[in-house]
């Protein structure tokens, strides 16, 4: 479908064709059957991150039957940790299944939205990623599925314009840039890093990788295969991967207690140190041991499993690891701070992501936009992470303090789309124009969350991007269990929201209403008196007929 084809006014806008687009789309069809809903996003199809990243050994890290949607399990995974090619496929046939292909307009950015007090509606900005064409789209719910890792950061190095060879970021990779035989410099320690290295080291001339901070490498266990056996079990025998997807759920749920700033918290912390000291000492050359043991509380930042054997893979002579700082690149080489020269053919960024997700100007009731509403509070924040006051019918998936740290992401995502479903519900049905947090409610929630995150580990141990440099507030996670954010989204109440209902307006009668007020209404009122009256004589024995 081309971009600014609609013409209608939709009930629902999502932004976004992730895994939080999907889960809105389908539930919007399954638990309300509305089938009136658009959704954009500034790529050509669905899948989000899943279609964006494309760099060698792209992966998950959460194993298969807990990375999925509850209502669509899939039985084909091949692998415990699939791979991008896999979780792709697997978004595209839950698309293919609820139909939502038709309800896409693709390469299309949103760029702002502001709220209709006069019809109780949005009004959102969109401009063409093809043409540069600006235009507007009007709904009744607005809901922001937009990921927090979707704008690279950019490599502000002096000499980019001079460098001959190839800069591709793990979230931008372009597939006609070959790395055989070609000496390549990454830059960023993290996840994507930790996935690429081992997938790449057999083919290119060198691996250079720079770092700047120190993670905690767990061991992931081996990426095992899941056989046609299991799968024809998964698919044929009712309940079984229901039952694998709760025990996994369970697992790693066991982890949480390791983040609290408890004595049993302390010991888990220890636990897990000690483990990641270990495996790093198995398998690593010595030399890089001071680069890979981390010092800092573990949790503090996400935890990277090695499912790949990045570790192993530093013993390999072509790959190398250091901290050394890029300070300027050459036209096949870089320079760095110690006055070293590393020879590059490409250079890789794995250095993470500008999150500017809230960045989208968004202005709720009496125009006031959303950064003045958080600048008026302190802190980046929402209620229950999905709504905020305000801003009538306007919802985040994974919004302000969602993120758990240590499960599933799709888990989050949908809790939170099946609490927005809860809540719309009167909206949808039209019984409701506009519902928003009652203000108070809002205060009050996030007070309780930031006080949670004081007795974490996720609150100031560490450097992190979890904290708004600005504010020194945590806008990042969510502090509690699993099981509480399922309770909170699907069995709690909903009384911290506040619905505004259509007033009765006075309308002309029809004529079958004339007529009936004209006919049949006296005489109804004519033997209603007429039988109260007969009643009341009987009963006092006044008359005797």
């Amino acid at each position: 479908m081309a971009s600014g084809t609609f013409c209608s006014f939709p009930k629902v806008i999502i932004v976004g064709a992730g895994f939080s687009g999907l889960a809105m789309a389908c539930q919007l069809k399954r638990e309300l059957k509305c089938d009136d809903f658009v959704i954009y996003d500034r790529d050509a199809g669905f899948g989000g991150t899943w279609l964006a990243n494309k760099y060698p050994g792209c992966g998950v890290d959460i194993p298969a039957a807990f990375y999925s949607l509850s209502f669509a399990p899939n039985p084909d995974f091949s692998n415990l940790f699939p791979k991008r090619d896999e979780v792709l496929q697997y978004i595209n046939n839950v698309v293919m299944e609820y139909d939502l292909s038709r309800h896409l307009v693709g390469n299309t950015e949103w760029i702002g939205a502001s709220w209709q007090d006069n019809d109780n509606t949005w009004l959102v900005s969109l401009r063409s990623v093809t043409t540069g064409e600006e235009y507007t789209q009007r709904c009744n719910i607005l809901i922001s599925a937009v990921g927090a890792l979707t704008n690279p950061n950019p490599l502000n190095v002096p000499g980019v314009d001079r460098f001959q060879g190839d800069i591709i970021h793990t979230a931008r990779w372009d597939q006609n840039v070959s790395l055989r035989d070609k000496n390549v410099i990454v830059l960023g320690n993290g996840a994507s890093a930790t996935q690429l290295v081992p997938a790449v080291a057999e083919d290119v001339r060198s691996i250079t990788q720079f770092m700047r901070s120190k993670q905690y490498f767990l061991p992931g266990g081996n990426n095992t295969t899941i056989s046609p056996i299991w799968q024809n079990i998964f698919r044929y025998v009712p309940g079984v991967l229901l039952v694998v997807r709760f025990l996994i759920f369970l697992y790693l749920e066991t982890s949480t207690p390791q983040f609290n700033l408890t004595k049993t918290g302390a010991e888990m912390r220890r636990e897990t140190a000690a483990i990641s000291e270990r495996y790093v000492k198995e398998n690593a050359p010595e030399k890089y041991w001071p680069l890979l043991l981390a010092d800092y509380q573990v949790g503090c930042k996400r935890r990277v499993f090695d499912h790949d054997g990045y570790i192993s893979t530093l013993n390999r002579d072509n790959v190398r690891l250091t901290d050394d700082e890029v300070i300027a690149l050459n036209e096949r080489s870089v320079s760095t701070k110690s006055g070293a020269t590393y020879p590059a053919d490409v250079i890789v960024l794995a250095s993470g992501f500008s999150l500017t997700q809230y960045d989208t100007d968004l202005c709720g009731r009496r125009g006031r936009s959303r950064q003045e509403s958080w600048k008026r509070a302190g802190y980046i924040k929402a209620y229950e992470s999905i709504g905020m006051s305000e801003f009538p019918n306007f919802f985040y998936i994974l919004g302000p303090n969602s993120g758990r740290g240590h499960t599933s992401a799709v888990f989050s995502i949908e809790n939170y789309t099946d609490l927005i479903i809860r809540v719309i519900k009167p909206i949808i049905a039209g019984s409701a124009v506009s519902v928003e947090p009652d203000m108070s409610s809002e205060k009050a929630y996030n007070e309780r969350l930031q006080a949670a995150l004081r007795n974490t580990v996720f609150n100031n141990t560490c450097r992190s991007w979890f904290i708004d440099p600005q504010t020194g507030y945590n806008w990042v996670i969510y502090p509690w269990s699993s099981f509480y954010m399922w309770w909170t989204t699907h069995v709690a109440g909903l009384e911290g929201w506040v619905y505004e209902y259509p007033q009765m307006k006075k309308m002309p009668p029809s004529p079958a209403f004339a007529l009936f007020l004209r006919t049949v209404l006296p005489t109804f009122v004519v033997c209603l008196f007429w039988g109260a009256w007969t009643y009341t004589k009987d009963l006092c024995g006044l008359f005797v007929l």
